[in-house]
């Protein structure tokens, strides 16, 4: 049931962000259009502070990538789909002792439009397991879903992570 929440998370990104376009700099000047290179850019730049927040264990730094309508899909973890819930599995992930977390977009895409786009990568996590209470090394893919918001800034409404096997970016 799990994996069919995500599959139906990404294919709606996908229809979502089917006007996508990252054509040449010089046509969106041209146009009056978004430059969309520079908002891959700034998502990039923003998923590298994210990372950053979780390393540094900061639930509210955390909390604060997503819009209030976002949904959070973590592996092992109910769908969050309000603050309450994304803020507790937040908080859960980075109560972990062991956690190191490493993960990098693969793919930038905006929309023409400028409003909407996502970022596609892979992630590589330490984290203790429970059972042995060893640190255990985990990876995979995710996709997050971007909205600018009034304000101008870049929220996250629909983050998947998804388990599996991932570029090596082991944490250390």
């Amino acid at each position: 049931m799990r994996t069919a929440a995500l599959i139906a998370t990404a294919t709606s990104a996908a229809f979502l962000l089917a006007g996508c376009h990252r054509g040449d700099r010089s046509d969106f000047e041209q146009t009056g259009i978004t430059d969309t290179a520079a908002v891959e850019q700034h998502l990039r730049d923003i998923e590298t502070q994210w990372m950053g927040d979780y390393n540094a264990r900061n639930v509210d730094a955390l909390a604060a990538h997503y819009a209030d309508d976002a949904a959070l899909a973590n592996p092992g973890a109910a769908l969050a789909t309000d603050p309450r819930s994304r803020r507790e599995d937040l908080a859960k992930s980075v109560a972990d002792p062991s956690l190191q977390l490493k993960f990098e977009a693969d793919r930038a895409m905006v929309a023409k439009s400028g409003d909407l786009a996502y970022t596609r990568g892979h992630f590589t996590s330490q984290t203790n397991d429970p059972s042995s209470n060893l640190p255990k090394v985990d990876s995979g893919t995710y996709l997050t879903v971007w909205r600018k918001q009034t304000d101008g800034s870049w929220k996250a409404i629909e983050d998947a992570v998804v388990p599996g096997p991932s570029d090596d970016m082991t944490p250390g």
